[in-house]
């Protein structure tokens, strides 16, 4: 069976910047047939859990991979590099485990795909990826929001 790339924090694991999983069913299904390769960027880029929320200022993941957009928390700290060593974690997680496929944490400013907030900290959403997800998309892998 092919495997796919689950964000840890839909496969039940306590590691969303609030401390909480955010469980999905098809997520643990995936897990318990062996085919999740599970990732949490934002651990792996360093980050503590829980933490400060975090949001893209000025575009989306894929402007901060082109150093055109950085990740700031409400702390107003800077965790750019953070999050694009996470995603580098992601990708090579992914690739070892030949991948193509992701099931992603929908918003997140590491996983969002497709949606992530605004930068603003108001709840406001804008069309583009998180960083993780605009690394996994470059490396065509096909995502999916959980």
């Amino acid at each position: 069976m092919e495997p796919i790339v689950v964000s840890a924090c839909l496969a039940g694991v306590p590691c969303r910047y609030d401390g909480r999983a955010r469980t999905s069913a098809e997520a643990v299904r995936l897990v318990e047939e062996g085919r999740a390769v599970v990732v949490c960027p934002e651990g792996a880029g360093g980050l503590p859990t829980p933490r400060p929320a975090a949001e893209i200022v000025g575009g989306d993941g894929a402007d901060v991979l082109d150093a055109r957009a950085r990740v700031v928390d409400t702390t107003g700290a800077d965790r750019t590099e953070e999050f694009v060593s996470g995603a580098r974690a992601a990708l090579a997680a992914a690739e070892a485990a030949g991948a193509r496929r992701a099931l992603l944490m929908a918003r997140s400013p590491s996983c969002g795909c497709g949606r992530v907030h605004d930068g603003t900290f108001t709840g406001e959403l804008r069309p583009g990826d998180g960083v993780t997800a605009a690394l996994l998309r470059r490396a065509g892998i096909e995502m999916t929001a959980g």
